[in-house]
């Protein structure tokens, strides 16, 4: 019987001990979990707007800042102990109420990485973040119960189907019983997963299995809702009824962070977009804002007509006769069927449009299009350097 009583309360504290994650006090004393992480500056100059965005954070009053700002990232770094890898450099970064917050990168750029920190699910190397002023190194329960996350790679459970997938997380969010059905039935028309809700989880396609892992998401309403390639997978009809979706979520208050490679989705929902390259934090502004400081002029694409044997037009010849009418003209992109050329800002449009169509006709062009810079073009731009 005492050997009984000693092992129940072994494990209990067993339990306890990794059910609060009494193990990161540990961490956070070794040396690899306790040192400021900071960027090459002689690789990488820092941008004007993140120096002021950090200067902003480390500089203001924590009260007055947590007033301003739900989430708040101070000096966030990861190194991996094992192959002492840096994925995410310190960063310094605040996101207010009804914001979306975008985080653009290539892959392996530190985009989950940080996804992971800002949820518990790892420990940071460094810095802290505070949501609604509380910390995820002192108050990680708290924090967690106001956040919801969608991961990169879906986690559902193969022996349930939608509907009870969304009960069962209904529950755990805090759904009124009496209420449940009727929150499921809404997330289940919200995210259109009509009519396979009542089919096991297991028989779902990539696409559904995307909107189901969002509709884990914002049931219950939490105020932070972090979604990693939301979208992914879905085919244009449902990616927009999702974003339709985020939209009236944002607009009840909540806050969002989300990642994703389609710039389309960036420009539909996010307020604030950050590029991020090698764990490193290269511009912060709004999609109007980033495209009006990195502006490289007016995106011209001309696409070949196909000739009679087949073959498309030489664009060469159109490309010369752009040259010789506008300076500067810059070649983005050239293959067999279409080019993609920069026309400096200071040409004037009516002028640009008359000459084109003077070269579609004199070059038998198929057609040509005329747009400003896109947040594509400036994603391009910084990957390239």
């Amino acid at each position: 019987m005492q050997q009984l009583l000693i092992l129940t309360a072994i494990s209990w504290l067993v339990v306890a001990f990794i059910d609060y994650k009494l193990y990161r006090l540990i961490l956070y004393k070794l040396e690899c979990l306790n040192v400021k992480v900071e960027s090459d500056s002689y690789r990488y100059k820092e941008d004007e707007d993140v120096a002021k965005e950090r200067k902003r954070i480390t500089e203001t009053n924590e009260h007055k800042l947590f007033k301003t700002d739900a989430m708040v990232m101070v000096g966030v770094s990861k190194r991996y102990c094992s192959s002492k890898t840096v994925a995410v450099y310190s960063t310094n970064l605040g996101v207010q109420e009804k914001e979306c917050l975008g985080l653009l990168g290539q892959n392996g750029a530190g985009k989950t990485t940080m996804f992971k920190m800002l949820t518990g699910d790892i420990a940071l190397s460094y810095g802290d973040a505070y949501f609604k002023g509380d910390s995820i190194k002192t108050k990680l329960k708290t924090v967690q119960s106001m956040m919801s996350y969608c991961p990169q790679f879906d986690a559902l459970h193969d022996v349930l189907t939608g509907r009870e997938t969304l009960y069962l997380y209904g529950r755990l969010r805090g759904v009124q019983e009496g209420s449940l059905r009727e929150v499921t039935n809404m997330i289940i028309d919200f995210i259109t997963l009509h009519p396979h809700e009542d089919n096991y989880t297991r028989t779902y396609s990539g696409g559904n299995k995307r909107k189901l892992s969002v509709g884990i998401a914002i049931i219950g309403n939490p105020h932070f809702i972090m979604l990693d390639e939301p979208t992914a997978g879905l085919d244009p009809v449902s990616r927009r009824s999702l974003w339709r979706c985020l939209h009236m979520v944002r607009s009840m208050g909540r806050t969002l962070v989300l990642s994703s490679h389609s710039m389309e989705e960036c420009e539909a929902l996010c307020t604030k977009i950050a590029i991020i390259k090698q764990g490193r934090l290269l511009c912060l502004g709004s999609q109007q804002y980033l495209k009006n400081k990195y502006d490289q002029g007016y995106s011209v694409i001309l696409h070949a007509s196909t000739g009679v044997d087949g073959k498309p037009t030489d664009l060469e010849t159109a490309i010369t006769s752009l040259d010789q009418h506008f300076a500067n003209i810059k070649v983005f992109d050239k293959q067999a069927y279409y080019c993609h050329l920069l026309v400096p800002e200071s040409t004037r449009l009516s002028e640009l449009f008359q000459v084109l169509v003077e070269v579609k006709s004199s070059c038998d062009l198929s057609h040509f299009t005329v747009q400003q810079t896109s947040l594509e073009q400036v994603f391009l731009k910084f990957m390239k350097e």
